[in-house]
């Protein structure tokens, strides 16, 4: 993945911590998007980037939102965007959230249980309702496969009560995990979404849409190794083509599709410029030697996802090295605090010093929207937007 040159020149630039986002990045993503995807309408996943400027700029394309509490949907209305082109997204809601997502004009919410569909009925009368399938998540660095989604024969159910509550049994959802590197859990998924539709329309119930969920990969990670990833972003692409054409000739009615992507838009246009706090050599008390390099940035102040992702680092006074096998780490006083969860070292030069800046690139995505108030006295780290000259 290449940052853009407007991204890196930002970065060079910048005297202070801080996240950077290309907007005009974002955009060209969100075009590619809609170019192998088309008719798909594309709800943005907030919790990837809840940035007021890039919720704008995507609701003025067109984009609408998947929420997933009420919070998220006033933040969502603020952009403009009509509240038909919100969902409540979350499959957990309390009744009190129920109740205040109708009065902001909710009409779509997911559900997944009964007592879901009874609470929806009691306190979102005449709303409509899709139902979230269970997938297994395999192939995704975070497979959401237990929290949420139903069985097939569960959403049968489900819907059914939903339509006896006095509720729009509307639609089907899923979710093949979050940065799914794989295209055959989409194709499971659909093998899923035509299964559950067949029994449905035995009860006759037909949905007019399906909801594809997230999972769209960044391609700027690395794996464990210290490789950049290559997500096979084409062939994704062409199953998710090929689905939605046999659903479409399978169902007994038009059926629409929604798509949620976060991550895919944001990671690979988001980088977060820090600095060293420390590279230390210290010995171990089974007497192995290990440097470790402390970073300003971890866990807690933009990098909650260093258990699963493994970013790629930049020294830009030291590009030529020498170099040395390093753990890195955030700065507070928590052992979670350290980046790639089973400890590999990492290449860092050997003469890095505190001060010394650090590009985290592919940090786009959760970097706003993990961070803590203030673990330990490091606080959230402020944003810009960059790029945004020339953008629609």
């Amino acid at each position: 993945m290449a940052e853009s040159a407007r991204l890196r020149a930002a970065l060079a630039a910048a005297d202070e911590d801080l996240i950077l986002y290309d907007l005009a990045g974002i955009d060209r993503q969100y075009t590619r998007l809609l170019r192998e995807l088309p008719g798909v309408d594309v709800r943005f996943a907030m919790k990837a980037c809840p940035v007021d400027e890039i919720l704008a700029h995507l609701a003025g394309r067109g984009a609408g939102f998947d929420a997933a509490s009420p919070g998220e949907i006033a933040q969502a209305l603020a952009t403009g965007v009509p509240a038909d082109r919100i969902h409540y997204g979350n499959t957990i809601k309390s009744d009190r959230g129920i109740a205040e997502a109708h009065r902001l004009g909710i009409r779509d919410f997911a559900t997944d249980s009964l007592a879901d569909v009874a609470a929806i009925a009691d306190h979102a009368p005449g709303a409509r309702v899709f139902c979230r399938l269970a997938t297994t998540g395999a192939g995704a660095l975070w497979g959401l496969s237990r929290k949420f989604g139903c069985s097939a024969e569960d959403a049968v159910l489900v819907l059914t009560a939903a339509r006896a509550g006095g509720l729009t049994p509307a639609g089907l959802s899923v979710h093949v995990g979050s940065q799914q590197l794989t295209a055959g859990a989409w194709r499971d998924a659909f093998d899923l979404l035509a299964e559950v539709l067949v029994a449905l329309d035995r009860h006759g119930i037909r949905p007019d849409h399906v909801n594809l969920g997230g999972g769209l990969p960044a391609t700027g990670y690395l794996d464990r190794a210290g490789t950049p990833l290559h997500p096979p972003l084409d062939k994704i692409f062409a199953t998710i083509r090929e689905g939605m054409q046999r659903l479409r000739a399978l169902a007994a009615a038009p059926l629409d599709f929604v798509l949620e992507p976060g991550r895919h838009l944001v990671a690979d246009h988001g980088a977060i410029r820090a600095h060293v706090v420390r590279l230390a050599d210290r010995r171990q008390r089974d007497g192995r030697r290990e440097h470790w390099l402390f970073l300003s940035c971890g866990k807690f102040n933009g990098l909650y996802e260093t258990d699963q992702v493994r970013y790629r680092l930049t020294f830009p006074t030291r590009p030529d090295g020498p170099y040395l096998p390093a753990y890195v780490a955030g700065p507070t006083c928590d052992s979670d605090d350290a980046f790639a969860a089973e400890g590999e070292p990492i290449r860092v030069p050997s003469g890095a010093t505190s001060g010394d800046p650090v590009w985290i690139l592919s940090s786009g995505a959760y970097a706003t929207s993990y961070t803590t108030l203030g673990f330990n006295g490091f606080s959230p780290l402020p944003y810009r937007l960059i790029g945004s000259e020339g953008v629609a």
